[in-house]
């Protein structure tokens, strides 16, 4: 297990018990998603964490394939969806980077508060882009400490080696629109919470629905 991974299977029963952050710009980006989904898509969301989102959105798609690499994540969300009755999400413990899916799979991924915890992102992008059927939507929800906090990246790899927080990434708004653009995804819809405020600090949260080219 690395150490992201047991970072998170340590604090998962605090974070499930954590009110959601922004309450207001979270209930907007669920609304905004909905407003892309169809009763027959198919659905990954990765970094699902104790499932609150896949389990809110899943009377709107088909099936929602949910999976992060904490295991503790994936079974306070099962519980949480088994409580609901929910039978349209799986939910399972792995890693995007080792997920083997045939290209086209899905109409839409997920990848909300994940992408600046990858230390490989641009890989990321470009297998989330090789994931989605033509049209597809890949629909993210960003800290981007570059745009202010770039010292940040000064001390994340001491606090990852303390265990204070896990694996960081420190980029700009600029920089993940390039990431997203360069690996062939048009940017349809753009949004940045300005009453949010960031669990890192002072930092810029981007809502972003981009979409792979027909």
């Amino acid at each position: 297990m690395n150490a992201s991974a047991k970072f998170w299977n340590k604090v998962a029963a605090g974070y499930s018990r954590q009110p959601i952050a922004g309450e207001a710009a979270y209930q907007k980006k669920l609304q905004v998603t909905r407003e892309y989904f169809q009763p027959n898509m198919k659905v990954l969301e990765f970094g699902c964490g104790t499932g609150s989102t896949a389990i809110a959105h899943a009377p709107y798609v088909q099936h929602i394939q949910a999976i992060d690499f904490s295991s503790n994540m994936i079974e306070i969300a099962q519980a949480k969806a088994d409580a609901q009755n929910i039978q349209n999400v799986t939910f399972e413990p792995a890693s995007i980077d080792q997920m083997s899916v045939p290209d086209k799979t899905y109409d839409a991924v997920l990848g909300l508060n994940v992408l600046h915890l990858l230390e490989n992102k641009e890989e990321i992008i470009a297998k989330v882009h090789n994931m989605l059927q033509p049209g597809g939507l890949f629909i993210t929800s960003t800290v981007c400490l570059g745009d202010t906090m770039a010292w940040f990246k000064l001390i994340a790899p001491v606090g990852k080696f303390l265990g204070l927080f896990p694996s960081v990434n420190v980029f700009t708004i600029k920089d993940l629109e390039k990431s997203l653009t360069d690996a062939g995804f048009v940017i349809d819809y753009q949004w940045q919470p300005g009453d949010y405020k960031s669990p890192i600090g002072n930092a810029k949260i981007v809502f972003i629905v981009a979409k792979k080219a027909e």
